[in-house]
């Protein structure tokens, strides 16, 4: 099953330990009846993207937001609890990097709309919702964490 990790620039340095992520499950399925399944690819997408702001804002991190994708077991994901968004999984433990197979990064270029979304701007949060993220193969994963450290 294909897994969206919310991730922030430290997450690339060290093991992988979402408390949640998010893939096309079948409530998102129920939530969106008719949708074919590069648009629900793409709603579990943004909803870690979503996320991965979150922990910007919280951790005070790079203004990049960061979105793992992955590939595991559906047997290594459970339902969290009912007031969760219809993407949202909780992962049995880390993730391997072996299991990852790309990493999304905001462009540079958005530092400043990310950092207003970070800081509490429901306008930029927005917004952010609409910018197109980079997309780097894993094993770019060093190249894409010293680009984030200099930023």
């Amino acid at each position: 099953m294909r897994i969206y990790i919310p991730a922030t620039a430290a997450d690339l340095r060290g093991p992988l330990e979402p408390t949640h992520v998010h893939a096309v499950t079948p409530g998102l399925r129920a939530a969106l009846p008719g949708e074919d399944e590069e648009t629900l690819e793409l709603v579990a997408f943004l909803a870690a993207a979503d996320d991965s702001l979150r922990l910007v804002a919280g951790r005070g991190a790079v203004p990049r937001r960061v979105v793992v994708s992955a590939d595991v077991a559906g047997d290594a994901l459970t339902q969290p609890g009912d007031e969760a968004i219809e993407t949202a999984l909780v992962p049995s433990g880390p993730i391997p990097w072996s299991a990852v197979v790309s990493i999304h990064v905001d462009d540079p270029g958005a530092r400043a709309e990310i950092a207003a979304a970070a800081g509490g701007d429901a306008d930029a949060f927005e917004r952010a919702g609409e910018l197109d993220m980079l997309w780097f193969d894993v094993t770019e994963r060093d190249a894409v964490a010293r680009d984030l450290d200099e930023a």
